[in-house]
């Protein structure tokens, strides 16, 4: 995909399986671009998503199977039915980039998701990153969990209202980051340097890496710096959600945007 700007998709956070699509549809907070249902799903549970779909106002499509498959990226869980519900602070890299320009809007805090494939690990940093105020947590569409039902669940809901932005891979967006002049720093526990002691620039995208491999090397060839989270032995190292947190809020503020 061309991440010269915003597709529909960098708009959308597509939930699917039939409690959750009832689910987006009961919640007034949320609004729905869409519903797609397959043209053979049938059942109580279909019909009462077509009647609050339509009671909404929101359209339904019937298309097939293997075409909900595809919008889900999911052949196994979506029970026939996907619902875009529009994510209002989401948008694709290259916008937000555009958007930070210059003035106030240079100093800029973002994480960075290098391969990170747990779902909940995905939706917790989702969570963490809010809550303490971070511009953006850069979610590419390749190599890290899609933005689903397990990872919306574990982001306690505010998956929708979050600053994600998109984009292809991880490596790219570091690319993209470090030419808009971002310092790139990865979270590395051989690292000599300690979170708490590194003198850290205001304008910062910090890359966290794969649960058990760390950052991949596409990545780890582009950083400026590495630090690491100190810990006390037996242990050896955080999970990836813990370690976002403790760099979301070393990094971010409640009140920076």
């Amino acid at each position: 995909m061309d991440d010269s700007g915003d597709t529909p998709r960098d708009r959308f956070i597509t939930v699917y399986g039939r409690k959750p699509v009832l689910e987006a549809l009961a919640s007034s907070d949320l609004q729905l671009d869409k519903v797609v249902v397959a043209d053979r799903a049938r059942g109580e549970t279909i019909s009462d998503i077509v009647s609050a779909a339509s009671a909404r106002g929101v359209r339904v499509e019937r298309v097939s199977e293997r075409r909900v498959a595809a919008i889900a990226r999911n052949s196994r869980h979506h029970q026939g039915v996907v619902a875009d519900v529009i994510a209002p602070a989401m948008r694709s890299l290259t916008r937000f980039l555009d958007e930070r320009v210059g003035g106030r809007r240079h100093a800029t805090a973002v994480l960075v998701l290098d391969h990170v494939h747990n779902p909940a690990n995905v939706g917790m940093i989702i969570r963490s990153a809010l809550a303490a105020g971070l511009d953006g947590i850069v979610i590419p569409r390749s190599g890290t969990a899609a933005l689903g039902p397990l990872v919306i669940k574990a982001s306690a809901g505010t998956a929708f209202h979050a600053p994600i932005l998109t984009n292809d891979d991880a490596a790219h967006a570091c690319t993209l980051l470090a030419e808009d002049r971002f310092t790139l720093v990865g979270l590395d526990a051989d690292a000599t340097d300690s979170l708490f002691d590194a003198d850290l620039p205001d304008r910062v995208a910090f890359v966290l890496g794969n649960e058990t491999e760390g950052l991949t090397p596409e990545v780890s060839a582009q950083l400026h710096q590495t630090v690491a989270i100190p810990v006390t032995a037996p242990v050896e190292s955080l999970n990836v959600a813990c370690a976002a947190t403790i760099v979301a809020y070393a990094i971010g503020h409640p009140t920076r945007r």
